[in-house]
Order: structure tokens, then sequence, then C-alpha cells
């Protein structure tokens, strides 16, 4: 990964570091209550944030990036600052992707605190059935420590896809270096410490943590893909809400605890937000600060954990502030440097100076807030040769048999049916308009979802060219369809906005069925 230089000037980072030393820092107390269900709201000017300067940083984030989905910004405990592009809605869950590691690492630490293990227990003896005939030295001794710190020993990263990721796949991947000494990132062995949670409590982590930390941060319904054994990912795999990101940042800024609770005992907040191990040597490289338990340390003094395609809990102490932001977006250290150059400067204030309390530019931006759809019409004239058809499909590795474009009039969304003898997906586009369903799709066309919700939108252009866009609400995921059609014949190719690789599903060409 390419690192992007940071975009402020040694002057102004030197400025701005000494300005921000300089201020006293705010913690919630015992005796400061938090509501349960939701995050109490302020006002930048409150929370002594300039709003120009915060109105700056949302508006970067849209028209430099293509693909943010939703912010949540929050200083001395408040939100001072929310926003979701549309079609994404505050209620909508959100693939975390790796940024599921810092809420596997938690559970960790409570069944540490619960002394249901420690950290320096060897791995190998949680599992004695899933051992090698002749287990290495180096497998023999790794310690969970090793797991949460990435140090395993790995040279290679073990399976993670979730048909084949196990304890035993990880335990016959070679484990070239001794554990402790060799960082490589290694989603399997968060993995592992979800696997030892579940083997020491009965309890999946996601259950582990419905009333240990779920319940008490207001978080409901989360949910947590699993490997073929019924084992909760822990690397990745986990769907929360903007807010509940936000919450378990707030939570280890406040050192663990949650009003009068403690979830977290500050000895293991301090020790897992802190360097553990050095992971690089470059001072301008978010990537290379160090790592804790799961959490990565950034410039200023902050940490973090994030996720594949930007999903992201930032933690800043020392201004007493948490961001939260999912995404479709490839960028991360664009997005990590917007954070620094943005809005670091909207709380590097004087304190003792008057803050513009004028939030209305700030709202309207929020408003406008908006996912980009398709350029084009609601009809075109050889329409009615296109629309409320079936086309049978040719020979695809989809595995689809039919296609069925439908609408009832020019007013009404336009109806999308893909068939096959396994899937069936079927949704409805607006023009102008972002509408909502939900749907199956399989590998190859966006990601393997069963009944995901989505929201779409049409436009026609040149005639014959109907776009539909397609937003996976929960996922990173969002994909433009092109059907290009003759008078019989369509051909219908996509392009998805992020994926794991840079190949397209192949086009599908279809014939109308007299």
């Amino acid at each position: 990964m390419r690192i992007d230089p940071i975009n402020l000037s040694c002057f102004k980072v030197l400025f701005f570091f000494l300005l921000w030393s300089s201020f006293p820092h705010q913690i919630f107390s015992e005796e400061d209550p938090l509501e349960s269900k939701g995050l109490p709201r302020g006002d930048p000017a409150s929370e002594n944030v300039d709003v120009n300067i915060l109105a700056d940083f949302i508006q970067s984030l849209d028209t430099k990036f293509e693909g943010i989905h939703s912010i949540m910004v929050l200083r001395n405990g408040k939100v001072i600052s929310e926003g979701w592009w549309s079609p994404y809605k505050a209620e909508d869950k959100h693939m975390l992707f790796s940024l599921s590691k810092i809420f596997t690492s938690t559970a960790v630490g409570i069944a540490v605190q619960e002394e249901r293990f420690s950290i320096d227990d060897l791995v190998v003896d949680f599992f004695p059935d899933d051992l090698p005939d002749k287990p290495s030295k180096n497998l023999q001794t790794m310690r969970v420590r090793d797991l949460l710190t990435m140090t395993t020993g790995h040279q290679k990263e073990p399976s993670l896809k979730a048909s084949e990721m196990s304890v035993r796949s990880f335990f016959d991947t070679e484990i070239a270096h001794e554990p402790g000494t060799h960082f490589k990132y290694n989603t399997p062995a968060t993995f592992i410490q979800s696997a030892i949670v579940q083997k020491v409590t009965g309890q999946k982590v996601v259950d582990y943590l419905r009333t240990r930390l779920f319940e008490p941060l207001g978080i409901t319904d989360p949910f947590w893909r699993e490997n073929f054994e019924g084992i909760s990912l822990g690397g990745y795999g986990l769907r929360l809400r903007t807010e509940d990101i936000a919450k378990l940042g707030q939570l280890y800024l406040q050192k663990g605890k949650w009003g009068k609770k403690t979830i977290i005992k500050n000895g293991w907040v301090d020790m897992a937000t802190s360097k553990q191990v050095s992971n690089g040597n470059n001072p301008n490289n978010d990537w290379s600060q160090g790592y804790g338990f799961q959490f990565w340390r950034c410039r200023f003094d902050s940490y973090r954990g994030d996720g594949l395609f930007s999903q992201f809990c930032i933690v800043l102490p020392k201004l007493d502030a948490v961001i939260a932001i999912t995404s479709g977006e490839n960028d991360m250290a664009g997005i990590l440097n917007l954070v620094w150059d943005k809005f670091l400067p909207a709380c590097l204030i004087d304190p003792n100076k008057k803050n513009n309390s004028n939030i209305s530019p700030l709202k309207e931006i929020l408003k406008r807030l908006k996912i980009d759809g398709v350029a084009g019409n609601a009809t075109t004239e050889s329409e009615e040769v296109f629309l409320n058809s079936r086309y049978s499909l040719g020979s695809n590795s989809l595995n689809l048999d039919a296609l069925e474009l439908n609408q009832d009039s020019h007013q009404d969304p336009i109806r999308v049916t893909l068939l096959g003898d396994d899937w069936k997906i079927e949704f409805s586009a607006g023009h102008n308009l972002w509408v909502r369903g939900r749907s199956d799709f399989p590998n190859g066309l966006v990601f393997d979802l069963k009944n995901g919700p989505l929201a779409a939108s049409y436009g026609w252009e040149e005639g014959h060219t109907l776009n539909v866009k397609v937003c996976a609400i929960e996922t990173p995921f969002n994909f433009t369809m092109k059907f290009k059609f003759t008078r019989d014949d369509v051909t219908l190719s996509w392009v998805p906005n992020v994926g794991f690789d840079n190949k397209f599903g192949p086009d599908l060409v279809g014939r109308k069925k007299k």
C-alpha cells in the first residue's frame, strides 16, 4: 500500500502540536451519566470547535472522495457533527471488515479481567485436539499476546476465507519466525482470539459481548459472520451502525468507563492502545507508528481501529475527540491525512477566543450529502421496445438464465430481475431517486449477500443505454449496471466502485424472448 505524505507543512504541524499540548484535556468521570441508547448531542461552538473549519472538513470529505458513507464526530463525549451520504441512513448497519478486530480484542480484554485466561497463556494449550502431529517449537511457544500484537511469527498469512479458516488451518501454516519478534498483519490471528474466547466461555464472541459490551453501550442487533464451524470470524465480519463504532471509541477514550460502570479496566485500555510492537519507522506513515492490541497507533499521539475500504474509529485523547467513518473508498491514507489537515485545526483554537456559533453552513453541508447516482433521462423514445420484456441469457459464470426489465409508467421505478437456478436478484430503481429494497447477490456481482438491503437509481443515455446504480447498503460496495440494447438483444456489464481485485464480471448477453 502506498501511503501519501502528510499534507500539513512542518511549521503548521509544529504550531498545532504545541498549541494542542498546552490545552487541558477532559475525560468523563464516574459521575458523568451517558444515555444508554444514544450518545448525547452538542454543538461545535459549545465544545470549543470552530464550526467553519469543521464544515470545511466535512465538505472536503465530500468533494475529495466519492465513497464516504457516513461520519460522526464527538468532542467531550458529545456528538457535534453527524452525516450520512444518501441513500445511507443512521439506522443502517455497515460491514466493518478489519475494524471488527478492536471488538474482538475487547472481548479478550474482558475475558482476561474475568480471569478466564491470561495473555501469556500458550495458544496450543487451548486446542490440543487441533495440533499437527509434530508441532514446531515456534507454534508451541506462541502466546495470546502474540495474537493480539500480530507477532505470531508467520511469514505468510494463513487462509482467511470463512470457508477455510480454522484453528487447524492456522496451526498448519508454517511459522517462520520466533513469536513476538516479527510483525505481520494477520487476520486469522484475530480469528484465533475469537476461537479462544468461545472455547473458554462457551459463547461466540458476539454473544459473549452482548451483555458485557453491546447492551451497556446501547448497541442493538449486532451481526457477526461465522466460519464454517460456527465461530465468529473475529478479524472481520461484524456489522454495526456508525454510532456503535463511535461508542466503542468513546469507551476507550474514557479509559473503559461508561457512566458509572467499568466495562474494561483502565490497565487493559492503556496496553491495548499503546505501542506494543514496532511496525515501521516512517514518521509520516500512519501504518508505521506502532501497533497495540489490534489498535493501530497514529500520528499526533492518537490511535485507531480501521477496516478495508476505509472503515475508521479514530480516537484523539489529547483533543478528547472521536471520529467514526464508514466508506466504500480505497484511499485510506488520504482520509486520515484529511483528518489531520482539516479536523485538528478545528479543535486547536484558543479556548479564550469567542467561537463562531453559526452552525447553519454546516447543517446545509450535512443536508446535501449524497452518493452520486447516474446521469440520464427518465424515458427514451425506444423504451417500449426494450422494457416489459424477458431476455434469455447465454452461459455465464453466475449461472443466471434470464433478465426482466419492467416499468408500469414513466413515473414509476424500473424493476430489474435476474433469474437463475440458485439466485433471484430483484430490485427497483428510481429516476433521480434512490429506491430501497432487499435482494440476494452472488459473489462476482457484488458480494455474497442473502436478502441484503440496497438502494438503486437509473437514467437513460443515448437512447439505447440504460444505466442503473445499485448501493448494497450494509457493504462498501456499489456498482453501475449498463444495459446496452439493440432491437432484440441486450448486453449487460457492470463496474464496481471497489473490490478485492481489478476483475469485473463478464458481460451478460441476452436475447429477447418472442
